[in-house]
C-alpha cells in the first residue's frame, strides 16, 4: 500500500496553511475532524476549524511551515498515521524560529477513494534538558527553507 496519498494530504494541508486558506485547510478534514494546536487549544469539526483559522489569518500575519515527514504507518487499510517534524518561518524572516519547532501527528481516514484528516496534533519540540537535540532539529529543519523564503 502506497503512502503517497497520505503524504500528499499532509502537503496540501501545510500548503493551505502557508497560503492562509482556512476554507481549503478545513476542507481537508473529515466532518468531525479535530486540531490540537501548539498551545493545546482545540478546534473540533470543519466549521470550527475554518472559523478559527479565518480569524487567525485575518488578525495577524502567520508563519509558514516547513516539514520533514518522519513516518507514515497504516494502522488499517483505511487509517494511517503520519508523523512529522515542522518548523515555522515568521513573516519577513529568512529562517525558522526554533522556539516553535514542533512534532506533528496526523491521523488520516479513507472513505472510498478519498483520504481526509481525522486529527492533527501539534506538540512543541522543546527537548527539555537536551539542547543539542533541539539544535539538531533546528539545523535539520533550517535546511528545508527554500531560497525564496530567505529573501
Amino acid at each position: 500500500m502506497s503512502d503517497e496519498p497520505i503524504r500528499a494530504l499532509y502537503r496540501w494541508l501545510l500548503d493551505a496553511w502557508n497560503q492562509r486558506d482556512a476554507h481549503t485547510f478545513a476542507g481537508l478534514f473529515e466532518p468531525r475532524g479535530n486540531v490540537v494546536g501548539f498551545d493545546g487549544s482545540t478546534m473540533n469539526g470543519r466549521n470550527e476549524i475554518e472559523e478559527s483559522l479565518s480569524g487567525i489569518f485575518a488578525d495577524h500575519p502567520t508563519a509558514s511551515y516547513v516539514s520533514l515527514v518522519r513516518e507514515v504507518r497504516f494502522l488499517s487499510p483505511d487509517v494511517a498515521l503520519l508523523r512529522a517534524a515542522v518548523g515555522m518561518v515568521p513573516p519577513g524572516q529568512s529562517d525558522i524560529n526554533p522556539d516553535v519547532n514542533a512534532i506533528q501527528s496526523l491521523v488520516a481516514v479513507r472513505d472510498g477513494d478519498q483520504w481526509a484528516v481525522s486529527c492533527l496534533q501539534n506538540t512543541p519540540a522543546a527537548f527539555h534538558g537536551r539542547p543539542e537535540d533541539a539544535q539538531r532539529l533546528t539545523d535539520e529543519l533550517g535546511r528545508l527553507v527554500e531560497p525564496a523564503d530567505r529573501t
